[in-house]
């Protein structure tokens, strides 16, 4: 939903319309690289005002995680971005992604060009592997990992998960930087009936995994930027605007 939630009065919604620290748009990530280009993670109802904020006109490509309205609902304005520049946009996303996008929304495909991400992908140095990962109730999403041919640094964006196992474990171990959703500090609802790690879990989580630097995304309204939550060194909340360099 973002922070504010429209309906919502709780203090951290009234906060982020006051002065805007907690406020927080639906979860995106652009990719700033020389051979990447302008490349995008997830394009939901926000995106446009995040490319504005950003500086932006037109991504090189975006990719997708999964078929979530927060996480697509900004392709219609991508598409009548790519109409009237005359321009037709790149979109990458494993094909069972693509074939939910374009069951709801079947005129973007005159716009946009999918390419079916099943086999990975490669841009200049950067190798990109996708692979499905458990959403809890909310099904199923995917996380994407970055390899660097020439420098090695590796990262991952796993924005929509939960209850992993270990074969969906083993691509996040050895990364740089992990950028992982995380909706609540203590998520009081019963397990069966959630999507997402909460802080207390994800931190639990990187004991194991051990990246070099995390950092939580996803956020609700629930997390309070100007809390000190007592994070571990190389471990922070993600901002809106932040900028993190691998």
């Amino acid at each position: 939903m973002g922070v504010p939630r429209v309906y919502c009065d709780c203090e951290v919604c009234q906060e982020a319309r006051e002065s805007g620290e907690n406020r927080r748009y639906r979860s995106s990530l652009r990719i700033e690289d020389k051979a990447f280009g302008h490349t995008w993670i997830d394009c939901g109802p926000d995106w446009g005002k995040q490319v504005e904020a950003a500086g932006q006109r037109f991504p090189d490509r975006i990719l997708i995680t999964h078929a979530h309205f927060d996480h697509i609902g900004g392709l219609v304005e991508w598409a009548d971005a790519c109409r009237w520049l005359g321009r037709k946009g790149e979109a990458h996303a494993p094909s069972e992604v693509i074939e939910e996008i374009l069951n709801r929304f079947p005129w973007l495909g005159g716009q946009i060009t999918f390419h079916p991400l099943d086999e990975g992908l490669t841009i200049g140095d950067w190798t990109v592997h996708a692979w499905k990962v458990c959403h809890g109730k909310n099904g199923y999403s995917y996380a994407f990992r970055f390899d660097h041919r020439v420098t090695g640094k590796a990262w991952a964006y796993c924005s929509d998960a939960i209850a992993l196992t270990e074969e969906q474990l083993k691509p996040l171990y050895g990364l740089d930087l992990l950028i992982l959703g995380t909706s609540f500090y203590e998520e009081p609802y019963e397990f069966s009936t959630r999507s997402l790690y909460d802080v207390k879990e994800a931190l639990e989580l990187i004991k194991d995994l051990r990246p070099i630097r995390t950092c939580f995304t996803h956020m609700s309204h629930d997390i309070d930027l100007r809390r000190n939550y007592g994070l571990p060194e190389q471990v922070w909340f993600a901002r809106t605007g932040m900028q993190i360099e691998v």
